[in-house]
């Protein structure tokens, strides 16, 4: 995420003093630009997570079609979190070099090429580095995509924000409710089954070609110098700072757990495949409501820990649901643990009102989230792992609820009104 996303969900103390910061003036942009770039966005946006969802929907026949171990499928997908840390952060000098709408067109470009290889691999050595190759390429599009946002239409960011993530919601949920449907209705190769969301991404790099010569014209004329990366606060001497960072890696983990292994946990319980797809849809789809809710209210509050604690218990809720009665319950664990995943708009709106510079909003996202994606690697796999040695979710699910409990404290430590500029003692 950039700054430039945050600042549209904050509330109006940092909203004002990013507004401080006058946008140069823009080139004369040709009439088909807007148009082009509203059809790209949209299409980016709906990528993001397709790569991620629909190999949850099919994991089981991935696994077997490859000879997967446990360890190694939890490697897989804890995959997802480690690019976002090590590709997120690579996104801002990138965009700074080639421009974000280059940056953009390269990362659809990679996603493209990492969904078509990917159902031809022979292994999971190979397999894994096709993901990888895609999951790079939607590291950097899910940052810049707001960067664009703010870029081309700064007077109508919260619509086009709106949009955008109504779009990556969408694309979630679509992935997963229609891969096994689709996989079983062209002949129930799980390699075909996969391959189908390649032509979305594909189709997604169309319209950023002539989006991104065009921004490459603008961008040599304008000549706009770059800002200083060593501004604002320090803040890894900042306690709000590191308390939102590991809120951040507890909630990464909790959402790429449920994304990886969720339709697994259905299916093992006797819930059949593309109905365990439709649930994980549904958990999906919880955030596209949510996602508009939750900031605004967090604005309006001085402190938001009361929302993380509400966060929270849904999902210990949902847990314990998943392990009494898994099957006589799904649907309702599915939204209770889909309201629970929605501690990333909190947190990412949290970045947003624990700093009041747009230089400490940037450095703090760049923190947080980097940090929290690498906090966040290890869970996954450790599910893969004890769903291997102990045959069955008990174990897996009572870990799951328990990272629960310190996501809470953190959540209210994150969310005490208090700013990471006042803790490292810079004033205003």
């Amino acid at each position: 995420m950039s700054d430039e996303e945050i600042q549209t969900l904050n509330r109006p103390r940092a909203a004002h003093t990013a507004s401080a910061q006058p946008l140069p003036a823009a080139a004369p942009q040709p009439a088909w630009l807007g148009p082009v770039l509203l059809v790209g966005i949209v299409l980016a946006a709906l990528n993001l997570r397709p790569a991620i969802t629909s190999l949850g929907a099919l994991f089981e026949e991935t696994r077997t079609g490859l000879g997967m171990s446990g360890t190694v499928a939890g490697l897989i997908t804890s995959v997802p979190a480690l690019c976002f840390a090590v590709f997120g952060v690579t996104a801002p000098r990138l965009s700074r070099r080639f421009g974000p709408a280059a940056v953009v067109c390269a990362g659809m470009a990679a996603v493209a090429a990492g969904l078509l290889i990917r159902p031809f691999a022979t292994n999971a050595a190979g397999f894994l580095a096709a993901s990888a190759l895609s999951l790079a390429g939607i590291a950097l599009t899910n940052v810049l995509l707001p960067v664009i946002v703010k870029r081309w239409f700064p007077d109508r960011v919260a619509t086009m924000t709106g949009l955008y993530s109504m779009a990556l919601a969408a694309g979630t949920s679509l992935a997963a409710a229609t891969t096994v449907p689709l996989t079983e209705a062209l002949g129930g190769s799980w390699r075909t089954g996969l391959l189908i969301w390649a032509f979305l991404a594909v189709a997604a790099v169309l319209p950023w070609l002539p989006i991104a010569a065009a921004a490459r014209k603008e961008k040599a004329a304008a000549g706009v110098p770059a800002a200083r990366p060593d501004a604002g606060p320090s803040v890894v001497r900042s306690r709000t700072a590191w308390a939102l960072a590991c809120y951040f890696g507890l909630q990464a983990t909790g959402a790429y757990i449920t994304m990886g292994w969720l339709p697994q946990i259905f299916r093992d319980a006797g819930v059949s495949a593309s109905t365990a797809g439709v649930l994980l849809a549904v958990t999906m789809v919880m955030g596209v409501p949510l996602a508009f809710v939750i900031p605004g209210l967090a604005g309006r509050m001085r402190n938001q820990g009361p929302i993380a604690v509400v966060l929270g218990l849904f999902g210990l809720v949902g847990y314990l649901g998943l392990y009494f009665a898994p099957v006589a319950g799904a649907w309702a664990w599915a939204v209770l643990l889909g309201v629970s995943n929605c501690a990333f708009p909190l947190v990412i709106t949290l970045i947003g009102l624990r700093a009041k510079s747009p230089a400490g909003v940037v450095k703090l996202s760049a923190f947080a989230q980097s940090t929290g994606y690498l906090i966040s690697i290890p869970g996954p796999l450790l599910i893969g792992a004890l769903y291997q040695h102990t045959g069955g979710w008990d174990l897996p699910l009572a870990l799951m609820a328990g990272l629960l409990v310190p996501q809470i404290a953190l959540g209210v430590l994150a969310g005490r009104d208090r700013t990471i500029e006042d803790e490292c003692g810079m004033r205003d």
